[in-house]
């Protein structure tokens, strides 16, 4: 039997399945993370704050009108759809009468 390859294209081992017990041995041996200090969880955040890129005027105004463009589109398509299928079902229930 071949074994699996993985996305880099190397061979796997195949995957034993767990025992219970094992699996519960395994969590209760982990080690535990050390906690973050609040100064130092603020200096965290303020560093990834830093990483932001925020988008230009232009970029910010594009996206709008594109989004602007797509919701017009998509409120015409349903506004045909439900007007047809309104048409077809009164139709289908004229019949009946």
């Amino acid at each position: 039997m071949a074994k699996a390859k993985s996305p880099s294209g190397r061979r796997t081992q195949p995957v034993q399945p767990a025992i219970a017990g094992n699996a519960v041995a395994a969590e209760a041996t982990a080690p535990k993370k050390p906690r973050t200090s609040i100064p130092q969880f603020a200096s965290q955040v303020r560093a990834e704050g830093r990483k932001i890129v925020w988008p230009s005027r232009k970029e910010t105004w594009i996206t709008s009108v594109m989004v602007l463009i797509m919701v017009l589109i998509a409120s015409i398509f349903f506004f045909v759809v439900d007007a047809g299928l309104s048409v077809a079902s009164r139709f289908i229930l004229a019949i009946g009468q």
